[in-house]
């Protein structure tokens, strides 16, 4: 962005989101990102940015990362039908932390969707910052679902960045390790993947070690910082400034991906 030129960001959003609904004691709840849209609009901070509706991803897209068996699954399953199909579920993952729910592949194709939108735009300079609070599913797998995660909007938004951008820089500081982000790109020294997290106690996903760095091409273009309880926000702070400025100085990357939990 050239100096003195305003910042443009580009924010997606669908009403949609609010009719999807994982199941009564399920954590994840997408309604709630109608109530984050109520809050945009109440703080009239649509003004500041360019709104878009997000527009559902096509299933060769999804097939940019993820197996032609899974995607097969995803958009055959439903509620009715799930018996037919319970082999292939315990094969993907299905379980009650990823359940099968009334229009599963729709809600998948349209967090997807927007993730995708936002890498093009950004491609194109179009916009400086995209925003899409309905992804950040990170810890699905090429063909398995995981964590409530189905579809890694962030896998495919990176792939589409890796297009016009040499190194793509993936940064991660959710509670959880963002495992399916980093598995995908782990032999990669195109994109690096910072991930601060919770780890240790059996925490979900398990993984995260600091000791995990990457292989092959992609040897230390993987970081993870574990952290335990109590860590405080001055404490964060103390470790991810430095570390950041070390990454960015060494990595220099002209794109970046933010999971921000």
């Amino acid at each position: 962005m050239s100096a003195g030129r305003k910042s443009k960001v580009a924010y997606f959003y669908d009403s949609e989101f609010s009719t999807f609904y994982f199941g009564q004691n399920h954590p994840m709840k997408p309604h709630r990102l109608t109530m984050t849209h109520q809050l945009v609009l109440g703080y009239d901070l649509q003004q500041h940015m360019d709104v878009f509706r997000a527009v559902k991803a096509q299933p060769m897209q999804l097939g940019q990362f993820h197996s032609a068996d899974y995607i097969d699954l995803l958009s055959l399953v439903t509620p009715d039908n799930q018996a037919e199909h319970a082999a292939a579920m315990a094969r993907h993952n299905f379980n009650e932390d990823c359940p099968v729910f009334d229009g599963l592949f729709e809600y998948c194709r349209l967090y997807a969707g927007a993730s995708i939108q936002g890498a093009v735009r950004l491609n194109h300079g179009l916009c400086d910052t995209a925003i899409n609070w309905s992804g950040g599913l990170h810890h699905a797998k090429k063909g398995e679902a995981s964590g409530f995660c189905y579809v890694n909007d962030l896998v495919l938004a990176i792939l589409e960045l890796l297009k016009y951008h040499a190194r793509v820089l993936y940064l991660d500081i959710d509670i959880h390790h963002g495992d399916g982000v980093e598995e995908a790109f782990y032999l990669s020294d195109r994109v690096m993947t910072v991930s601060f997290h919770k780890y240790g106690d059996y925490f979900f996903p398990g993984t995260g070690d600091l000791k995990d760095i990457g292989e092959q091409r992609g040897r230390y273009y993987t970081l993870n910082v574990p952290l335990k309880d109590g860590t405080d926000d001055r404490t964060f702070h103390t470790l991810f400034k430095p570390i950041m400025a070390k990454v960015m100085e060494s990595f220099q990357p002209s794109a970046i991906v933010m999971q921000c939990g």
